[in-house]
């Protein structure tokens, strides 16, 4: 009893710090997310001590970004996305082959053999889909042609970096690399997103009356949230994060006659579960292993080339939108957010990382994280203000 108490304080601390790190954000004109994670870096062990690691937490944060993540794919049609299709594909492949050389550059240069260095790059590979899409949503630009092809990019970026962390990790373990089992995993990855994808968006166009046959009123939502955990669970057992599982979800629920109930049926669930998730993600930074000059003349320079060689890629990958909507795909692209912190954590399980090493790929990855969505802001205000 006296654990579950201590689980509920922690529930209500991360709540309300959420909100008040939120509400002063935007009163700064930022978007609340940057709030957020700010103040799971003041309530988390490193500086307040009020919230410590725990699989409730982590659980309840892991449902908040699930959640997110089908909500984006509800505001997705699978016909807008084709329409970016080529653009996203250049965005996504580029935005893994440029981070990872580069990150593997650095790794090397700083004393790493050559298969520690990989795995370390890979930190630098994938989109956090979930704060960049989060950020999209505050700024209610979900319809522009350069979230579609952020989105997009996001999801091929996130198959590209699943494969490219289980080739990393087989390094790390001496297990031998066989291409046709490379070549086997990625078919299946790329087939569960495209039958996923373009099945269930024609079953659901036809019949999506089956959401209204229980007698419960509230039948369209229950169904889609149990679509939605399903294709999450779906997804990880074809190696993909399971926020890709809740985006095809999402997108396959957007079909349906019921899309706009759906949207609104499912923002108190947003408003209560999101939150957990940015919290978490910013108490587990531990500051006391970046305390000297030389740590953070280091951390500032992984920055920079996490920062560059994302928007590099997305650069390049976009500039059929013109400079100005290659220049947003390209900062869209940069958050690393949970998805580096998911490597860095296997990094330092798997003794590839030092404590020192994890807490310079995690703050990396939360710093990436705090300053994209501002220049999003503002690059979306600078585009609209042109128009």
């Amino acid at each position: 009893m006296e654990h579950g108490s201590e689980i509920l304080l922690s529930l209500f601390v991360i709540f309300v710090a959420a909100q008040v790190g939120a509400e002063i954000a935007q009163r700064l004109k930022m978007p609340g997310v940057v709030g957020e994670i700010a103040a799971g870096c003041a309530i988390g062990p490193s500086l307040l001590g009020w919230i410590h690691p725990a699989e409730a937490l982590d659980v309840l944060a892991e449902i908040g970004v699930v959640l997110l993540l089908f909500s984006v794919g509800l505001e997705t049609r699978l016909d807008e996305m084709k329409r970016v299709g080529r653009s996203a594909l250049f965005v996504g492949m580029l935005g893994v082959i440029i981070p990872f050389v580069l990150g593997s550059l650095w790794a090397h240069g700083s004393g790493f053999d050559w298969a520690k260095s990989l795995f370390v790059a890979a930190a630098f590979v994938a989109t956090s889909a979930g704060i960049t899409a989060r950020v999209l949503q505050e700024l209610g630009v979900m319809q522009r042609e350069e979230s579609r092809v952020i989105l997009g990019a996001a999801v091929i970026d996130d198959i590209l970096a699943m494969l490219l962390l289980g080739v990393v990790t087989a390094m790390q373990t001496g297990e031998s690399l066989q291409l046709g089992k490379i070549v086997i995993i990625l078919c299946e990855a790329v087939g569960f997103v495209a039958v996923i994808a373009l099945l269930g968006t024609r079953v659901m166009r036809r019949r999506s009356h089956w959401l209204e046959v229980p007698v419960n009123p509230l039948s369209p939502l229950t169904l889609a949230l149990a679509l939605c955990l399903g294709l999450a669970y779906l997804s990880t057992q074809f190696g993909l994060a399971a926020i890709i599982g809740a985006f095809l979800a999402g997108m396959i629920a957007s079909e349906t006659r019921q899309r706009e109930t759906l949207e609104h049926q499912t923002q108190p669930l947003l408003a209560l579960l999101t939150p957990f998730f940015f919290v978490m993600t910013g108490s587990k930074i531990e500051l006391a292993q970046l305390a000297d000059a030389g740590t953070l003349l280091t951390l500032a320079l992984i920055t920079v080339i996490a920062i560059v060689s994302k928007l590099l890629g997305g650069f390049l990958g976009a500039l059929a939108l013109g400079r100005r909507g290659a220049l947003i795909v390209g900062v869209g692209m940069v958050p690393r957010g949970e998805v580096g912190v998911v490597i860095a954590s296997l990094g330092l399980a798997a003794g590839v990382f030092s404590a020192h090493l994890y807490a310079l790929i995690v703050a990396m990855s939360l710093l990436t994280s705090i300053v994209t969505p501002p220049m999003l802001a503002a690059l979306f205000r600078e585009k609209a203000a042109d128009a």
